[in-house]
């Protein structure tokens, strides 16, 4: 009776909250409340977080969902949206509490958010940037100085880059986003923007390796992060048709290269990819930066199907564990599909978990321990994103009983060093260098 009166009392807590979150752009301490107030209803399967604080002293708020909210499980892929990274930017910042209320109040009465939530661990940052939100005062379509934090530093120009040495200053915010990064086991992101309509994926920056002298800078992962953005645009109500705003720059299917757009130096996506192991896009959701209130409503019905559908793909390509010959993990062994090197090379977690994103196909799978000798693995990769897991493959090194250091890439220019041993005319180098910067992580 306690048990059934409990759910009667949190579903009315729950209808309380949804009938309190209108389409309106809510305030620090109105957006606080209201994640605490979600956290309060649903603890079972929520946890609210600061990540860290702004220039200004502001909790960086993140509210977790999943069947295992305070923690990582083994097999089951974390997922983040992180919105209004820019303060003037807002659309991302409503549509991510609208998406947080969705999901809460589906959970165990609609069956693929009650799937998508079993098996996905989902962070969600309503605000990187709440200082400069507060800071706009008159919103804006296009500019105002709410775009930078209390420093006035832009926190997309703000990480370090794999292009070129950017010598900043790494902001409160930006240094707080690093630090989760590097403590979970992030797969796939998005990083919600305003001021156009468009998926934008990586590389944001890039040089004569990634194919930078033809427009357009290509990482080893081309195709998944094509298919990542068309996923988004695709399932907008208009993002797909590529019309851009206000006959500006037009984008075929709604997606661009980040770099063939504009060359960015700092940007987080490139971060996440290189030394976060995680796949990051950005979407650009509105024309006007700071729209209006009575358009929230209608931001939020063209985004919710393509925010639910964006979020499967973390259960793309393959997934498992690397253990040694007592089924012990092996933490920092190297995983990758062959013909897809990264430059700072994926390795396994804490667990011995490594996730691969990989679209439908037949891959060879390397697992390394250095000191030993690689195990390959042939692998067809179906589509399993619908189910809500990825393929599972295992590697077991019957050979080591050890547990390796604790490793990490340098945060340099490592796509520099590549350029160069290029233009030098020595093609071999490429491979010298990746194992120049594989020596350094595991000495």
């Amino acid at each position: 009776m306690r048990a059934a009166l409990g759910d009667v009392a949190g579903a009315l807590c729950l209808v309380c909250l949804a009938a309190a979150l209108d389409f309106r752009y809510h305030h620090a301490e109105e957006l606080e409340a209201f994640l605490k107030g979600v956290h309060a209803a649903y603890p079972s399967f929520t946890h609210l977080r600061s990540i860290g604080r702004s220039v200004a002293g502001r909790d960086l708020w993140v509210l977790v969902l999943g069947r295992f909210p305070t923690h990582h499980k083994i097999g089951i892929p974390e997922f983040k949206y992180v919105a209004n990274m820019h303060g003037d930017e807002t659309v991302g910042r409503e549509i991510l509490l609208h998406l947080i209320d969705f999901l809460v109040t589906n959970y165990r009465r609609d069956p693929v958010v009650t799937r998508l939530l079993n098996n996905t661990r989902i962070h969600i940052m309503p605000t990187m940037n709440p200082d400069g939100f507060e800071a706009t005062k008159v919103p804006d379509c296009y500019y105002s100085h709410g775009r930078y934090n209390k420093n006035g530093e832009d926190l997309n120009r703000n990480f370090p880059d794999v292009f070129e040495s950017n010598n900043v200053t790494i902001q409160p915010e930006t240094q707080a986003v690093m630090n989760w990064i590097k403590n979970e086991t992030f797969v796939l992101s998005a990083n919600l923007h305003g001021g156009a309509l468009v998926a934008s994926y990586t590389f944001d920056n890039g040089n004569s390796v990634t194919g930078s002298l033809k427009g357009y800078s290509r990482s080893p992962d081309d195709d998944v992060f094509i298919h990542l953005a068309k996923t988004y645009s695709f399932n907008h109500a208009s993002m797909y048709k590529g019309a851009g705003c206000d006959n500006r720059q037009p984008f075929p299917e709604g997606i661009t290269n980040g770099y063939s757009w504009y060359p960015l130096e700092g940007g987080m996506q490139d971060y996440n990819y290189v030394w976060g192991q995680c796949f990051e896009i950005t979407l650009e959701l509105s024309c006007c930066k700071y729209p209006p209130e009575d358009q929230l409503e209608q931001f939020w019905r063209d985004n919710k199907v393509a925010l639910i559908e964006y979020i499967k793909q973390v259960h793309l390509g393959i997934k498992g564990q690397v253990t040694d010959k007592n089924g012990n993990p092996i933490p920092n062994a190297i995983v990758e599909a062959k013909g897809r090197p990264h430059v700072c090379p994926y390795r396994t977690n804490e667990h011995g978990e490594y996730f691969l994103l990989l679209l439908p196909g037949v891959y060879v799978i390397n697992a390394t321990v250095p000191g030993f000798k690689s195990m390959l693995k042939t692998v067809e990769v179906p589509n399993n994103a619908g189910n809500f897991s990825a393929l599972k493959c295992d590697f077991s090194f019957s050979e080591v009983s050890i547990r390796t250091r604790a490793a990490s890439c340098p945060k340099t220019p490592l796509y520099q060093e590549l350029e160069r041993t290029s233009a030098a005319g020595k093609p071999t180098l490429h491979l010298f260098v990746l194992m120049t910067i594989m020596l350094v992580i595991f000495k």
